[in-house]
């Protein structure tokens, strides 16, 4: 599976941004996308997923301000990440990620970098 993402940028407080991962390659149809992030100095720590059937989960520290939705295709998935009332610390190299059930096997795209400024 390969993993193509892109939206990130530099955008001040409060501003928004969405992030987007296009999944190509050879997939089963129970999966998860999703996506992870890490800050400068930080571990890499999950944002938020997406099942195969729309069922998602957010870490607490992004609850009301992200939200994140995938589109129905089999062939070539997508994963959206609305990102609101960013705050400095959101700050982060966000990683899309695909998860397949049956194998027990992760994917990880390239990254993309989110600045938000104060």
């Amino acid at each position: 599976v390969q993993l193509q993402a892109s939206g990130g940028g530099l955008v001040q407080a409060g501003e928004s941004l969405t992030l987007s991962c296009a999944a190509s390659g050879r997939m089963f149809t129970l999966n998860t996308m999703g996506w992870h992030r890490q800050a400068p100095g930080k571990q890499r720590e999950l944002v938020a997923d997406i099942s195969n059937s729309g069922r998602a989960n957010y870490a607490d520290f992004v609850k009301g301000r992200f939200t994140i939705s995938r589109d129905s295709s089999r062939d070539n998935p997508k994963v959206y990440l609305q990102m609101h009332s960013l705050k400095p610390e959101d700050t982060a190299v966000y990683y899309c990620y695909f998860y397949q059930i049956p194998e027990r096997r992760e994917y990880w795209g390239r990254g993309t970098l989110v600045t938000v400024s104060s």
